[in-house]
């Protein structure tokens, strides 16, 4: 029993420290560095902390999105995508590479490409 309350409380601590302090810390600098620059620049008025907090949701929404930075998902396709390229042959290759550049709209290879033809005049 001991032991669980230790363990709840463990993980209380731990979200404390990696959610909550960087989540205030970062608010603060916010405020600050809005108090300090945009009064003097743009002539806007100074802001609270809980509006810093509000600016720095509006800029993760705005610029960051809410997705997760772990790329599992991502990892997991890649070495997919790795472990079926190297079961592949050359002929396979070519072919997979060729309907990329179509699907995608890639410029074809150098050697795929041909001369111009001369326009007469």
């Amino acid at each position: 029993m001991r032991e669980m309350i230790r363990y709840r409380a463990w993980k209380v601590i731990t979200f404390v420290a990696m959610v909550i302090v960087p989540v205030v810390v970062f608010g603060f600098v916010t405020m600050h560095l809005w108090n300090w620059l945009m009064p003097p620049i743009f002539g806007l008025g100074a802001i609270t902390f809980v509006q810093a907090l509000g600016l720095m949701i509006l800029g993760k929404i705005l610029f960051g999105g809410f997705h997760r930075h772990s790329g599992g998902r991502r990892e997991l396709r890649k070495r997919y995508m790795n472990e079926r390229w190297e079961q592949m042959n050359p002929e396979e290759r070519e072919r997979f590479r060729a309907g990329m550049r179509g699907r995608w709209g890639c410029r074809p290879d150098p050697s795929e490409r041909t001369a111009p033809a001369s326009t007469p005049q």
